[in-house]
């Protein structure tokens, strides 16, 4: 039985957040829904599973607030259910970068449509930046975009200060899944005073779904965080696992390896 899933966020001022969470999660646990979102000062930020009707549902109450009614939407099916549960979460930030001056309801970046995406990394002026982890990196990316090789959000003001020049890198563009992080990077960078700054609308993610595979210019699957693990082309699921003694995402051919035991190791944890 196919699922639906939809993964929507926007930063905007939520000093209500703490009272949204009660009837938001009574409504969704309602829906039979599974997934989890995130509320904070700053915004939502969730990923949902379930049915095309109870979906509908959820997404027609947030943005009957009028703060939610250009919600960020993208959706996609499944032949499973990738969640456990439902959860609401109060948070300190929806994606956690952790410096002050990084506000996307003050400044971001320019959006890039999927469709002149191409376009724009091809320009040999263009720093194209993949702003996600490495790990997430390592499965597919762009080529030729830089990877930071952080090991979490929160190391990307580190690199941007070790790594780029706003006098050098005059124009930089950015990308990562669904693209709330490159919101949160691209105001991050214009406080360090980088002019031009670009990011992917709508992430990897959008790009995958819009882009004919022949006109495409990403190599290999993209990370996702649920039970698909990664996703390809039309966003349909990918050939990657994950290992449930680590977390670290296996290939096909690390899923041939004696040192993958499934629920036990796997190439990356075997040693430890």
């Amino acid at each position: 039985m196919l699922m639906l899933v939809a993964t929507f966020y926007k930063f905007v001022q939520l000093p209500d957040y703490v009272e949204l969470r009660s009837p938001l999660l009574a409504l969704c646990q309602a829906q039979n829904l599974r997934g989890t979102i995130l509320l904070a000062q700053e915004g939502i930020n969730g990923t949902i599973a379930g049915s095309k009707d109870a979906i509908d549902t959820i997404l027609e109450f947030l943005k009957r607030d009028l703060r939610f009614a250009d919600l960020t939407i993208k959706e996609s099916e499944t032949g499973s259910q990738m969640f456990d549960r439902m959860k609401v979460k109060l948070k300190k930030e929806i994606v956690t970068l952790g410096r002050a001056e990084a506000d996307p309801t003050q400044q971001v970046g320019t959006y890039v449509k999927p469709q002149d995406w191409n376009a724009v990394i091809s320009d040999p002026e263009v720093t194209v930046i993949d702003v996600r982890n490495q790990f997430e990196v390592a499965i597919g990316s762009f080529e030729g975009a830089i990877d930071p090789q952080t090991a979490s959000f929160r190391q990307f003001p580190e690199y941007v200060q070790t790594a780029l020049d706003p006098t050098h890198h005059r124009k930089v563009a950015m990308f990562c899944t669904g693209g709330i992080r490159c919101e949160k990077a691209s105001s991050y960078m214009l406080a360090q005073g980088f002019e031009q700054v670009y990011h992917l609308e709508g992430g990897i993610l959008k790009y995958l779904e819009e882009v004919p595979p022949e006109e495409s210019l990403w190599q290999g699957e993209c990370f996702v965080f649920d039970q698909r693990v990664a996703v390809t082309h039309s966003v349909s699921d990918g050939s990657y696992t994950m290992c449930q003694a680590c977390g670290h995402p296996i290939s096909q051919d690390e899923q041939a390896s004696p040192q993958y035991q499934p629920g036990v190791s796997c190439p990356y944890c075997a040693d430890s």
